[in-house]
């Protein structure tokens, strides 16, 4: 077992509430072989670059990247403001072609008189990844598609995208950014082993809490924090961030009483083994000796 004398101290137990994290189960190896980012060199983690065309359109992510790059290619390149965000005729027409889980533009809105990029989440999000993946470059006052960009819109070189995308994301894209949650980067420093944690946890429909204790590695700021700010993040930053590419699906609980918010439920889509794989060694059970 992983760091058996670090469970069984009394603050940890206490945050548990009763519950083995699954990562447990893995030889001490493994465990830190899953710290690694996904590479040729290191297999612990690997990710599918033969996506199909059902899968990418399961994953509001990448269709919606390939909607961002369409409209690149249509216009020779998306119009930016001066501070680089995309300007607002782009995120109007944006606002009314993409499609995003769990996302209500009229609520998100409210509050809007204009809207701005960073006032629409998916476009924001999708946009960064475009670039971070040299798919978009900045160009005279727009962006424009990249040759990476335009073979991504011929069929064959869809194939990779969605585990191009989903690599930026998690490893090389601060999640923690879209939100104002004060733990810093938690979970996602540990993601190779929440991810895996979760491939073995998230079949049935579970709540963040359930999974969070299942998946995460608490560290100090979590097990000393004074409201569920660790729930939050880890719905925020790795939850939510699954069901936009299409790998965890969400559902409200029914019955919820007048006044209260409905609790929500996650579990895993068959595009989740589809794209991720793992190659871990279990902790081998202790020898009985006569």
């Amino acid at each position: 077992m992983v760091a058996p004398g670090f469970l069984q101290t009394p603050r940890v137990r206490e945050w548990l509430n009763g519950f083995e994290p699954a990562w447990t189960l893995l030889d001490f190896d493994s465990f830190n072989a899953l710290r690694h980012e996904p590479s040729r060199d290191k297999r612990a983690i690997r990710l599918a670059v033969n996506t199909s065309a059902t899968d990418i359109a399961a994953s509001p992510v990448a269709s919606n990247t390939l909607t961002l790059l369409h409209l690149a290619e249509q216009t020779v390149g998306l119009k930016l403001t001066a501070t680089g965000n995309l300007s607002r005729a782009i995120v109007a027409e944006m606002c009314d072609s993409f499609k995003w889980p769990d996302y209500d533009k009229t609520e998100a809105f409210v509050l809007h008189r204009v809207i701005n990029e960073p006032d629409f989440l998916p476009l924001h999000f999708v946009r960064l990844l475009c670039g971070a993946a040299g798919l978009l470059r900045r160009s005279h006052g727009s962006l424009r598609l990249t040759q990476v960009g335009r073979r991504v819109l011929t069929g064959d070189g869809q194939n990779g995208l969605q585990a191009l995308l989903f690599h930026i994301a998690f490893w090389q894209t601060n999640l923690a950014y879209f939100d104002r949650i004060p733990l810093q980067s938690w979970p996602q420093s540990d993601i190779g082993i929440v991810l895996w944690s979760l491939s073995t946890s998230a079949f049935a429909w579970e709540t963040p809490e359930h999974l969070m204790r299942l998946s995460t590695v608490p560290v100090i700021g979590v097990l000393e924090a004074k409201w569920d700010f660790p729930t939050m993040a880890f719905e925020a930053r790795i939850l939510r961030p699954l069901t936009w590419f299409g790998l965890l699906e969400m559902r409200h609980d029914d019955g919820a009483r007048p006044g209260r918010v409905q609790q929500r439920r996650y579990r895993k889509t068959p595009c989740f083994d589809r794209l991720i794989s793992f190659e871990v060694q279990l902790e081998e059970p202790p020898t009985i000796r006569h």
